[in-house]
Formats: structure tokens, sequence, C-alpha cells
């Protein structure tokens, strides 16, 4: 099965989604929906019907992963360990989806080492970057766009970064807003090395509050622990 091939199922999906009829005699379709619905559901290209199916199927479907791929090709970014570049990752896929698709699906799917990377700070020291390769960085955009209807709706409205329907001048506007109220402190904070001390049991168990999806769990925190290459050297 090529990454372009779209089942019969998925090709009726896709008729579903347009012409399915409300009790008030409606369609459903994003038409008739407000813009901004219609911007969020974009952002999480996941369909109706594709709801159906289980949430590793969702992560595997052809219209999910074309839609990732649209995206890892817009951020470009450097390749990992393989080496591959993202503009040969579209080729590499038309020849080979197949395997890595089948092995999402009954769950040996392993994710490669992730490439250390260290990148210089304006005020001085550097950032240490983690850089997948680009075929890993696919299947992660893919589990993120079906994941964000589970978890976005239940983030802060005070949230702004890496949010469908969000941006940063989003964040300039709110802040306006509390300057014209009245308010005259600012309290900047951050937590230093997160993503390098974060517990990943007390992750996983919070995700699968709402992931019930064995293979999908089992799939991200193989992501967690896929380990670093850090000078040639496995961490």
């Amino acid at each position: 099965m090529s990454l372009f091939d779209e089942s019969p199922q998925e090709s009726n999906e896709s008729d579903l989604a347009e012409n399915r009829v409300k009790p008030d005699g409606k369609r459903s379709g994003l038409r008739d929906a407000p813009a901004q619905t219609r911007e969020t559901t974009r952002a999480s290209t996941v369909s109706e019907p594709m709801q159906l199916l289980a949430l590793m199927e969702q992560v595997a479907a052809s219209q999910n992963m074309r839609a990732a791929l649209k995206r890892v090709e817009q951020n470009r970014g450097a390749a990992g360990v393989d080496v591959m570049t993202v503009k040969r990752l579209r080729p590499w896929l038309i020849a080979n989806w197949r395997d890595p698709r089948q092995s999402l699906l009954d769950g040996t799917y392993r994710p490669q080492l992730v490439k250390r990377v260290e990148i210089p700070k304006p005020a001085g020291g550097t950032r240490l970057l983690g850089m997948p390769t680009v075929t890993d960085r696919l299947i992660q955009q893919a589990i993120l766009q079906v994941l964000t209807p589970l978890f976005d709706p239940h983030f802060s409205p005070a949230s702004y970064g890496f949010r469908p329907g969000k941006r940063g001048h989003s964040a300039v506007r709110q802040a306006q807003e509390y300057v014209c109220e009245g308010y005259a402190w600012v309290v900047d904070m951050d937590l230093e090395k997160f993503f390098d001390r974060v517990n990943h049991d007390m992750l996983m168990a919070r995700v699968a509050r709402k992931v019930s999806d064995k293979l999908l769990l089992r799939l991200i925190l193989r992501f967690l622990e896929s380990g670093v290459l850090i000078d040639g050297l496995v961490v």
C-alpha cells in the first residue's frame, strides 16, 4: 500500500463526512461550521468517520499520514542519525511505506536514536536539541494530529504555545488587555530541562487517562526512551 493510495474504505468515509445529514435536515459537513471550528478541525486532520477507528489505525491512516508529511516538509529541518533529508522522505515513503505502516499496526515499530545537537543561545551558552530522523518526525506528527482533539480542549485558555488556532500574536494581544486592565507585574518562569527530567511513568499515566489504545501508548513510551546519540555514543 502506497502512502498516497486511498483505500475504498477511506474514500467512502470521506463521502460520509461531506454528506451526513443531521436531524434538522442540515448537512453536518464543514461547510456549515463557523470559521474557527473549520480551522481547528483542519489542524487536527482527524475526520469524524476516522474517529470510529482505533487510535493507532487513525495514526497510520493514509489521510492522516499525508497531512503529517505535508507538515514535516513545511517544517524542513536537518537529517537525523540515518542522514535521510526531508526532500528524500516522500520518494522513500512511496516505495517503502508498506513495512513501517504494518509495524505501526502490529506494535513492532521502534524509533531510531535521536541526534543531539547544540544550538547557541542569544544570551550565551547553548541549548541542547534532539533531532529525530525524518521518518520518526513524520510518525510523531501523525500521532500529534490524532491526540490533539483529545487533549487540546482541556488546556488552559491562556496557553498559546504550539496549539491549533493560537499563536504568539494572540498572546501579545492578551498581554495588552491585561495592561489595560491595570495589571503591572509580569512573572517569567521556566522549567529547566523539563523534557530531560520528566518522569516517564507519571507522564504515561496521565496520557493513559485519555488514551486507551495500548499499541499507541507503547509507541509513545518507545519514543520517550529511544535514546540519544552524542558524539558517536548512545546515551
